[in-house]
């Protein structure tokens, strides 16, 4: 069992949810990473998505599109996200996960990949590139190390597919809430929590939804049918506004705190 299967289990038998902020590693620098991931769980988030910046991301909207190209310009490598996992032990005890393009898992090889994360102190790896056809072989070396693949399931993804992607993925599903890029919205699908209902009732996997989420109205409204939330490009975007360190870790850790107050004071389910 992965740190990220033992968290919600703990979450679950607490009826609580799930609070994931996303940060671009590098973005404006690998200290400032440090301090926000930090600040974040001091916050009340429950695990952590850590972006490997990447010339090409394929879902990503502008913010963090930009700042993966600030986080490359200033020279960002590889080495320094698996160095970064190694300095957060041991203050930061929640679960960190890459987002990380399969272009450069495959690039280091699966297996070593996952055995250099793992090593690193990370809990997973989040693949929005990984094809389901294509997800087997990697899906069996991180059932082997209890490392989580978390894949993607979209509004537009069928449902036979959805089932499928399900079963070759580990730790939570994302479910992206809305069709397009990542992004802050002040609406989102009507559909959205049917069709989260109804991936439900076909995985026991837990389900986190990311993509839109701008701050603690639209968490407040997913929160009941979500068994976590993701928190993107509004938290990039507050990073990089900040201006300095300082600024970043107070700002961040000021709405994390909201965001964390809203999911814990929305409905526990959808008739409350």
């Amino acid at each position: 069992m992965s740190a990220v299967d033992q968290l919600f289990v703990e979450l679950r038998s607490e009826g609580r949810k799930a609070l994931m902020p996303f940060f671009t590693a590098g973005d404006p620098d690998m200290a400032t990473t440090a301090r926000v991931i930090q600040a974040a769980q001091s916050a009340g988030a429950n695990l952590c998505e850590v972006g490997v910046p990447y010339s090409d991301p394929i879902a990503d909207g502008p913010v963090i599109q930009a700042s993966y190209q600030r986080a490359l310009d200033r020279g960002f490598r590889l080495q320094q996200i698996m160095d970064l996992g190694g300095e957060l032990e041991p203050e930061v005890t929640m679960p960190l996960v890459t987002m990380v393009s399969y272009a450069i898992i495959y690039r280091v090889g699966l297996k070593n990949f996952v055995q250099q994360a793992k090593a690193a102190g990370y809990a997973g790896a989040i693949v929005p590139d990984l094809l389901v056809e294509e997800a087997g072989e990697l899906s069996k070396i991180c059932a082997g190390e209890d490392f989580s693949l978390v894949q993607l399931v979209t509004p537009t993804t069928p449902r036979e597919r959805q089932v499928r992607i399900a079963a070759s993925s580990s730790g939570f599903l994302y479910y992206v809430s809305v069709t397009g890029i990542t992004g802050e919205r002040t609406s989102l699908p009507e559909d959205l929590v049917d069709n989260v209902q109804w991936l439900r009732g076909q995985t026991e996997l837990p389900i986190c939804i990311g993509f839109g989420i701008s701050g603690p109205e639209t968490a407040a409204q997913l929160a009941p049918v979500a068994d976590g939330l993701i928190v993107g490009s509004a938290v990039v975007r507050r990073v990089h506004d900040s201006g300095d360190s300082d600024a970043a870790v107070k700002n961040v850790s000021e709405f994390v705190t909201e965001v964390r107050h809203a999911i814990d004071n929305a409905p526990s389910d959808l008739k409350s």
